[in-house]
Order: C-alpha cells, then structure tokens, then sequence
C-alpha cells in the first residue's frame, strides 16, 4: 500500500525588487510564493520525527532570503531558484511545484497578477 504526501506552503508574501523595469528594481514589491512538495514521508509520519521530513520553516526562510536578497529580471529565473534549492536541500523531495505571484504589473489597466508555476522532479 503506497501513500502520497504532499506539503503545502501556502500564501508567503516577501518584499522583493524583481522585475525588468528600474522602479521595480529600485522600489520593490511584494511577492507571494506557493510550494507543493510531495516527498515520501512515510517514516516520518510512522515515527514522529522531524529529522525524516521536510523542515518547512527552513523552507520559508530561505525561500525569504531568496526573494528579499536577490535580483531578478523574471519571476520565472526566481521561481526556478526557489524550485533548485528545495530539491538540492532535501534529498527525500520527489517534485517540487513553486508558483511566484507578482501582484503589482506595471501594465496599464491591468488589475490582475502575473504568475508562474513550475514543476520540477528528481
């Protein structure tokens, strides 16, 4: 009997300076990061124990650090970096799916977001 996992990181807003125009690289803007991980945490579940899952707040923070420390032209190049380090860091994730939300387009009359999703796998 096989039992998926998948962990959820839901709604992580950080203040980042992405984008391809000078304001957006001067003056910043919020960010919302979502990452599904679906690893197998079948021991970790079975013995209650944090050294066989995922640390989700090491996770959040580095996903933080990546998104309020460097310089990005695309939402996608960020978005890629995120995906490369949690599957770099954690050697039980199997896929890794991040979507980088950039709430503020600077397109006239737009009132939506832009976003990217990307999968990745081992």
């Amino acid at each position: 009997m096989n039992t998926d996992y998948t962990l959820k990181l839901k709604d992580m807003t950080f203040y980042g300076y992405h984008g391809v125009c000078d304001a957006e690289r001067k003056v910043g803007q919020r960010f919302i990061v979502d990452v599904e991980i679906k690893a197998d945490l079948e021991k970790a579940a079975k013995n209650d124990c944090l050294e066989h899952t995922v640390n989700y707040e090491e996770i959040f923070l580095n996903i933080k650090k990546l998104v309020s420390c460097t310089k990005f032209f695309l939402i996608e190049s960020l978005g890629l970096k995120i995906a490369d380090y949690i599957l770099e860091s954690n050697n039980i994730v199997n896929q890794v799916k991040v979507t980088v939300k950039k709430p503020q387009v600077p397109i006239p009359d737009m009132t939506g977001y832009s976003e990217v999703e990307i999968i990745k796998n081992r």
